[in-house]
């Protein structure tokens, strides 16, 4: 009868968790996006895209699919677009791409995305990853559990949503100080024990010039987006990017030495 009790109070917990983070509403008023994918088949990337598209339409946007950065150096497209969503993991970039993209996010374009598609996308240009505010170097242990805590609860961006376990990829990563951190995790020595401890940036914004930008590490497989404050965390991550060109930028400049 106890145990009856218990896992009754604990699915009236999880309906009013997901309930919850249901409770917030997008609607991109026509916005355009940019939904760019490829790189490393590992990380299914067309799968990604699919899932992404659909919602994006499901929630009013008009969506472009590039199925490489080539678009990137459509000026014409990159002038009308409002936000970029990409993944696209390791790969490389011509430099007129690069030089496109870079240029749309500083006049105002935002960019999101997360795990390798965003954050381990062209290793070889530090520009890049100035403009993302991080980059992936290891994931010690490969798939393990562990837990995200909200770090800013007030931010609209993770607010509502309580801190969470789950197993998949621990990114570690060298990060912009500068970052304004939404959530992070803490590392075990189990694997590397010299870093103990070490807490970790998991998601985070920022801006780039008038850009927005907007990154989550968490995103190895498809079924982690199943995982309810996982895809709460990117989608309202993706809206607030949306809206460089129409709302001003935020102040968070931080040091933390």
């Amino acid at each position: 009868m106890k145990t009856t009790q218990v896992l009754c109070k604990i699915l009236l917990l999880f309906v009013f968790t997901v309930g919850a983070l249901q409770a917030q509403e997008i609607d991109f008023e026509q916005k355009k996006v940019l939904l760019v994918y490829g790189g490393w088949p590992g990380h299914t990337p067309e799968i990604f895209a699919k899932r992404m598209n659909s919602w994006l339409e499901a929630h009013n946007a008009k969506v472009i699919v590039a199925e490489d950065t080539s678009i990137y150096a459509d000026e014409t497209v990159m002038a009308e677009v409002d936000l970029i969503i990409q993944s696209i993991t390791m790969s490389n970039i011509k430099m007129n791409e690069a030089k496109g993209l870079l240029n749309a996010v500083k006049n105002g374009v935002g960019i999101a995305g997360c795990h390798g598609g965003l954050g381990d996308s062209f290793r070889n240009n530090t520009e890049y990853q100035y403009m993302i505010g991080g980059q992936f170097v290891n994931h010690p242990g490969g798939q393990i559990a562990h837990s995200v805590q909200i770090t800013q609860p007030d931010d609209p961006i993770v607010n509502g949503i309580a801190d969470f376990s789950l197993t998949t990829e621990q990114y570690y990563m060298h990060v912009d100080p500068n970052v304004n951190v939404l959530a992070t995790t803490t590392f075990s020595k189990e694997h590397d024990d010299w870093i103990e401890n070490a807490v970790m940036p998991v998601a985070w914004k920022k801006t780039h010039g008038k850009g927005r930008v907007f990154y989550l590490s968490l995103g190895h497989s498809d079924e982690i987006f199943d995982v309810a404050p996982v895809w709460e965390i990117l989608t309202r991550g993706i809206f607030w990017a949306s809206k460089s060109k129409y709302e001003a930028s935020e102040a968070w400049m931080h040091p933390v030495y």
